[in-house]
């Protein structure tokens, strides 16, 4: 769901939903100044980090999903690239220097208006600690993953797909639609 805006940052003025000639769409627009107001998706960057084998995962000191492991990401920065912000994420949460980072996964999920980017990358000299948004950390093997306690399907389908690429050694750059109903 989408909230309206309702009120002009520019200039303050209520604002109404219409459809601005030209566009396809209705908009929040300002009845004073008729500046137009676009809503757009939020992008999600983290990384899949990887140290000899195994996988960086952060237990969440916040909400959603308190307490439940996770990959390092959060919401991209502006001024900021989509690599550059999941590095960012994996130092805030995991106390870790991503390096080497490559594309892996890109996932729309159109339902909540988010889009997530996700990187490959390795640790730089293995060290990696808890940021303020992580009650711990650590470097499970793939037969240690807590596949119950993960806080995210999305986490989830990553970490079956990167081990499965892992299996052959072959990592494509993949892209999936997350649909979930409505509701829920």
């Amino acid at each position: 769901m989408i909230l309206p805006v309702n009120y002009c940052s520019s200039c303050g003025s209520k604002t109404a939903r219409s459809i601005p000639e030209g566009e396809d769409r209705e908009r929040d627009v300002c009845l004073q100044c008729g500046a137009i107001h676009y809503l757009n998706p939020k992008v999600i960057v983290g990384c899949l980090a990887e140290h000899e084998g195994r996988i960086l995962l952060c237990k969440r000191a916040i909400e959603p999903r308190y307490g439940l492991w996770t990959l390092p990401a959060g919401f991209m920065e502006n001024g900021e690239t989509t690599a550059e912000g999941a590095a960012r994420e994996t130092r805030e949460e995991a106390a870790a220097v991503a390096q080497n980072l490559c594309l892996y996964h890109l996932f729309d999920v159109p339902q909540i208006n988010q889009v997530y980017v996700f990187y490959r990358c390795g640790i730089e000299n293995g060290e990696y600690g808890v940021g303020p948004e992580s009650l711990d950390s650590k470097l499970y093997s793939p037969d240690e993953i807590p596949w119950d306690q993960l806080a995210f399907p999305v986490v989830k389908e990553l970490l079956e797909e990167f081990l499965s690429d892992a299996r052959v050694g072959n990592y494509p750059i993949r892209q999936s639609v997350i649909r979930r109903p409505r509701g829920r």
